[in-house]
């Protein structure tokens, strides 16, 4: 029977919480009557800087339930900083297999069960894949799929359709460990842990209230840090593309001589200009390409720390304090 622990990154989440942790905690009931928990298996909320009453509802209930603890960080740091958080110290008390998820409810909290079924069966990774994006819009599903495939295209290996809601074995806990990166990207660093792992497919539900934290602006920032983090294949486009550029030029040049020797040459402002910016654009948009690396190599060599716990709340072992199912 193994020693679960439930991961929670929290957010400006005061809206959905108290819900989140009655529903975790009847879930995590469930799964010590079925003999799939121990006693001293938890539910780890973490706040990630949060300005409105997150870290005082989490504060709250720890002291209600012993089941549920608490990481308070010192200041944002971003979902899968918190996220790391929240399963390096799950790792330090002890758990068999920590299960990551999010706040908002929108995973199926149902399927945990074949997750951990899975575990015993003797996988150490486990992912929870979306079986379908209907009821995401038109535009997010669109984005979303092109850039699983973009992503696969350029050679990362990531798992389609899964975010961040899965099952990490204590030995995947200890291997994840081990990667010392700043930029944080868990779910191009999962897959290369290795270890035996499976799928649990499921259907993503609705917010059960609050907003979305992760805005457009946000998204494409993961985007391109997931991108940058785990290929280079961008870079290699930028010398193949110079290089294509340098023969059309070549090519405009040897026609424009021989144009010029044969009478035909018309002076042509409007190509030119053309031209000009059309090149200009693209070394922009190739340094800035560039820069993106650059800024990544600069991130990385400082080895500031990904994180810092202001506070961390939970109860010793063997200590059951039955009161969360208010």
């Amino acid at each position: 029977m193994p020693k679960v622990y439930f991961v929670i990154p929290c957010y400006n989440e005061e809206e959905v919480l108290e819900e989140t942790m009655k529903r975790l905690r009847n879930k995590l009931d469930q799964l010590m009557a079925d003999g799939k928990a121990t006693p001293d298996s938890r539910m780890l909320f973490v706040d990630d800087g949060s300005k409105d009453r997150t870290w005082a509802i989490i504060e709250e209930k720890s002291q209600q339930d012993t089941l549920i603890g608490g990481v308070k960080l010192s200041r944002n740091r971003g979902h899968q900083n918190a996220l790391l958080s929240g399963l390096m110290t799950a790792q330090q008390h002890g758990c068999d297999c920590v299960i990551s998820l999010d706040a908002d409810l929108q995973d199926d909290i149902e399927v945990i069960d074949e997750f951990i079924d899975k575990y015993m069966e003797g996988c150490e990774v486990v992912y929870g894949v979306r079986n379908s994006r209907k009821k995401d819009t038109f535009f997010k599903r669109t984005t979303a799929q092109g850039y699983y495939k973009f992503m696969k295209m350029l050679g990362v290996d990531i798992v389609y359709n899964h975010a961040d809601y899965r099952l990490l074995g204590s030995k995947a806990l200890e291997a994840l460990s081990e990667y010392r990166e700043v930029n944080l990207f868990l779910r191009g660093i999962v897959p290369l842990i290795g270890y035996r792992s499976d799928y649990v497919y499921y259907e993503r539900q609705e917010r059960f209230a609050g907003e979305s934290k992760y805005p457009l602006k946000k998204m494409i920032r993961f985007a391109i840090d997931g991108i940058t983090s785990f290929s280079v294949k961008p870079l290699k486009l930028i010398s193949n593309l110079g290089i294509i550029m340098c023969v059309l030029s070549l090519i405009g040049f040897i026609y424009a001589l021989v144009s010029y020797f044969m009478g035909v040459a018309q002076s042509g402002w409007a190509s030119t200009i053309c031209s000009i910016w059309f090149i200009g654009g693209l070394q922009m948009l190739c340094i800035g390409i560039v820069g993106s690396y650059v800024g990544k190599i600069y991130s990385e060599v400082k080895q500031r720390p990904r994180y810092r716990i202001e506070k961390e709340l939970i109860a010793p072992e063997n200590t059951h304090k039955d009161a969360a199912a208010e």
